[in-house]
């Protein structure tokens, strides 16, 4: 399992949920949720990057970021990378749909 992720308490107001993920390498990143959904596959989340460098967001290429998430028996949760290209382009379709409201998404 890669990732674990906590939910970052009280933003203090700022839009959606802030999730700190620490990767295997013990680096902590955080990330604004944007969604999250659970189908038969599974739970999914999407994310994007958040910076504190104003030469980060430049260099940010703006991608969605989709992840798995799983909980384990005892109740924590990390977040995987999706493996399955097929079930990859279904849940990032879906999501795309869900937040094309707010976001303008390019084709590839």
């Amino acid at each position: 399992m890669a990732d674990i992720i906590d939910n970052i308490p009280e933003n203090e107001g700022y839009g959606n949920d802030l999730v700190s993920v620490v990767d295997e390498n013990g680096v902590q990143h955080t990330f604004e949720e944007l969604d999250r959904i659970e189908t038969d596959e599974g739970r999914f989340i999407a994310l994007l990057p958040v910076y504190t460098e104003a030469q980060d967001i430049i260099d940010d290429d703006g991608e969605l970021i989709i992840l798995s998430v799983i909980e384990d028996e005892d109740g924590e949760i990390y977040l995987e990378p999706i493996e399955d290209e097929n079930l990859f382009n279904k849940i990032g379709d879906i999501f795309e749909e869900r937040l094309s409201e707010y976001f303008e998404f390019a084709e590839e």
